[in-house]
């Protein structure tokens, strides 16, 4: 199996408001960048839709070094409490409603295909591939709010 690096972040201008998301795949020293966002959504569906669009853009099956500064991500898929909400309807222990089912859906479907290693960084603590992926998802966000 091939290993790839994917480093994700997700951003928002206002939680809701208008969002982006950042996603950097690297591969044997070649880099491969991914930007979007949507102009209402949550910094949590922003920092899903960039693991998923990073694993998606995957052509086959490979050992994947997740790094990410969400714990929300990174604890959700590692710790297996994704799965575990999905196994009881798309409700957390407590019983109420998991958010964001019809990403973490995705994820689940994405972590079978996949080898994946959780990493999980402190943000805006000077990691390089992080501060990039940021710089993509505000940049998106951004696009949405005029401040470009």
């Amino acid at each position: 199996m091939k290993h790839v690096d994917l480093y994700t972040d997700g951003a928002c201008r206002g939680n809701p408001g208008a969002g982006g998301w950042g996603a950097i795949l690297v591969y044997r020293g070649t880099e491969k960048e991914l930007s979007g966002g949507e102009p209402t959504t949550t910094n949590n569906r922003m920092e899903l839709l960039a693991a998923i669009a990073g694993l998606s853009a995957l052509k086959e099956p490979c050992e994947v070094t997740l790094t990410s500064d969400s714990k929300y991500l990174i604890d959700g898929l590692s710790r297996g409490w994704a799965r575990s909400w999905k196994e009881k309807g798309w409700k957390k222990s407590d019983k109420s409603p998991a958010l964001n089912p019809d990403l973490w859906d995705r994820l689940l479907e994405l972590e079978a295909t996949h080898k994946i290693t959780y990493v999980w960084v402190k943000g805006h603590d000077g990691h390089p591939y992080n501060e990039r992926c940021d710089k993509l998802a505000t940049a998106f966000a951004d696009q949405f709010t005029g401040k470009t």
